[in-house]
């Protein structure tokens, strides 16, 4: 058993490694796109591209990158727990605000070209992602950061749901990333086979963050 243990120690710290990775890789190639060939970033500007282009930044590096962050500091950095819980809660908060800035600039850019809110399917599971995000992070928030609000048992069945929950929003916002980069590739009809390959990796390295960190946070257990 204790060479099993030793196996997945090793295992898990490694897919740690790759999750963080994955994730700068993750932006860099998502900066490059943004930056490169669609003209920039910017929330304040008359541009309505530049405006838009914050939405697929902060939704990525704002609200997947640091939410799995959150998961794997939980999960996966040994500290004490009050440590861990409050890293685990200010991660999440980042995320939530910079999500819902970048859900602004999605609708401020809808206002400047005359466009209808919330008419595709990858708006109905981001808003819903969010949405439900933010119930998760206030359920978390009042069940764990405040003990004596609840006993032990209900604490206990309250963690399984939480993890299960969490777990499961990662991959809708996965989800709702892959939907938009389709969706803003089929708006823009990229002709550019180097910005189409470059649009590709960045959905294909989004799925492969959050597979690997969900992979670490199974594991995490054997650490």
């Amino acid at each position: 058993m204790d060479i099993d243990r030793h196996r997945f120690r090793r295992s898990a710290s490694r897919i740690t490694v790759l999750a963080h990775a994955l994730g700068v890789t993750t932006l860099s190639l998502l900066l490059v796109w943004l930056l490169h060939y669609r003209e920039g970033i910017n929330l304040d500007s008359d541009n309505a591209s530049r405006v838009f282009n914050v939405h697929p930044f902060l939704m990525f590096f704002g609200f997947i990158f640091f939410a799995g962050e959150a998961a794997m500091a939980y999960k996966t950095v040994q500290a004490e727990r009050k440590v861990q819980k409050f890293t685990h809660m200010l991660l999440n908060l980042i995320a939530l605000v910079l999500g819902i800035v970048g859900i602004h600039a999605a609708f401020k850019y809808h206002n400047m070209i005359n466009l209808k809110h919330m008419f595709s399917l990858h708006s109905w599971i981001g808003m819903g992602t969010l949405c439900f995000f933010i119930l998760q992070w206030l359920f978390g928030f009042t069940m764990f950061m405040f003990p004596r609000s609840s006993n032990s048992s209900t604490r206990e069945r309250g963690l399984l749901y939480h993890v299960c929950a969490g777990r499961a929003l990662l991959y809708m916002a996965i989800c709702a990333a892959e939907t938009g980069l389709m969706e803003k590739a089929s708006t823009l009809k990229l002709m550019d086979s180097r910005e189409s390959h470059l649009v590709n990796s960045t959905g294909l390295t989004i799925l492969l963050f959050g597979i690997t960190v969900d992979l670490s946070i199974a594991l995490a257990r054997y650490i």
